[in-house]
């Protein structure tokens, strides 16, 4: 069998040529390029932002309450929760778990903030040691996170910015809250301190958290120092999120007896249905982008394929007419068709890397926190989804290409010979 590639020869012939004088189907065949170049730069935006925009709100939302709690299995959806022991029996299996990353206790107290002028309605959320602050960290805008110890009772307190905006409040100020336990009438209040401001943008739950001691909030409920609301659980990989969680549920379930409380775990993506519902939205408009895009971009070459055939009828006959077969002269358009769809790619390719690396860097394109949730376009780039979008992009494009290719077989040799 011969290595030497007839088809590919001249195709490489036909698509390297320098000067000739068909400016019409130079411009239309350049089009086409454009097409394919901005297509893909499109594409890779369109999964870059999405995917970033829904990491990164996921992301937050996880903040405030990991991916997974484990409270009492009698507590319902508010925070006003019925205590459990923190000394339980099943902890150091728990945190063997593979795909487990942290667990640590807290607990909950829903009060009101008072100043002289407002009034504010906050959850008072308990933190103890072994609390992970990585994430407040990252976003906190004055001050510095308080320190919490089983020894000592700290009174400081962390609140976000949103709410040291309505209640005119900043760093050192002290703050005047009241609670209410269930079933009694007294009312107590409590003095703290502000020991930092975070913001996160989520709206919802900046003007409703503020962070505190967990000994504050047991003393608040009247509850022993081993009795927490519960457990959050962070996990490595939020695709784990299902698996982990029946792991848990059959750990838990193992330890259980009839006279013990029983604890059960609630994952972030039920606790705040609506807002994964709505991320999860997003996929369907980046599905329904991305196939417009390549089918506009794949008739683009189809139609650039069209006009290089017709430019080449008289070719195609004198190789009819020397006993090459259709199915050779459709190989010859169709490498064309691929140098085409390659040069395109490169230019889209680099486009779109280089967009979202200067965004990621600079943070140039800004948004509405209020609106969404952000400060600057998001993007995530990952390397599979760029294979994924080239490679999706070069075999649409050429399966789409098969049918005009057919057009050859149609050609006759003496009529093509006289064509000009």
């Amino acid at each position: 069998m011969s290595l030497f590639n007839t088809e590919l020869f001249i195709a490489r012939r036909i698509f390297f040529a320098r000067g000739t004088s068909r400016k019409f189907s130079e411009s239309i065949v350049a089009f086409a390029v454009f097409g394919i170049a901005f297509g893909l730069f499109v594409m890779i935006l369109s999964v870059a932002i999405v995917t970033g925009f829904k990491n990164q709100v996921r992301n937050k939302v996880i903040g405030f309450g990991s991916h997974i709690q484990l409270v009492n299995f009698d507590s319902n959806s508010s925070y006003e929760t019925v205590p459990v022991s923190k000394n339980q029996p099943w902890l150091n299996e728990l945190s063997k778990i593979q795909g487990v990353r942290t667990v640590q206790s807290f607990a909950t107290k829903p009060g009101i903030i008072k100043t002289d002028d407002e009034i504010h309605g906050i959850v008072l959320k308990g933190i103890g040691p072994d609390f992970d602050w990585s994430f407040f960290k990252e976003n906190l805008v004055e001050g510095s996170v308080f320190s919490v110890s089983d020894s000592l009772k700290c009174d400081e307190v962390l609140i976000s910015k949103q709410v040291a905006s309505l209640l005119k409040l900043k760093v050192g100020d002290p703050l005047f809250t009241y609670f209410l336990n269930e079933g009694t009438q007294a009312q107590k209040m409590r003095k703290f301190r502000i020991s930092g401001i975070f913001s996160t943008s989520l709206e919802e739950f900046d003007q409703l958290f503020v962070l505190a001691d967990i000994a504050q909030v047991r003393k608040l409920n009247d509850w022993n120092s081993d009795q927490i609301s519960g457990f959050e659980i962070s996990i490595r990989d939020f695709s784990e999120l299902g698996p982990v969680t029946q792991q848990i549920r059959r750990l838990t379930l193992k330890y259980s007896k009839d006279d013990e409380t029983v604890l059960r775990p609630v994952t972030i993506t039920s606790k705040y249905p609506q807002i994964f519902d709505w991320l999860n939205l997003l996929d369907m408009n980046v599905w329904i982008i991305l196939g417009l895009i390549i089918l506009v971009a794949g008739f683009n070459m189809v139609s650039g394929l069209l006009i290089l055939m017709l430019e080449r009828t008289t070719m195609i006959g004198v190789l009819k007419a020397v006993g090459t077969g259709n199915w050779s002269i459709r190989k010859i358009f169709i490498y064309i068709s691929i140098f085409l769809i390659l040069r395109g790619m490169f230019w889209g390719n680099l486009a779109g890397i280089a967009f979202c690396l200067i965004q990621a860097r600079f943070g140039i394109f800004k948004l509405d926190p209020t609106s969404y949730y952000l400060n600057t376009v998001p993007v995530n780039l990952r390397i599979t989804h760029l294979l994924l979008l080239n490679v999706g992009t070069i075999v649409v494009t050429l399966l789409m290409l098969l049918v005009p290719s057919w057009y050859v077989t149609k050609i006759e040799p003496d009529k093509a010979i006289r064509f000009d």
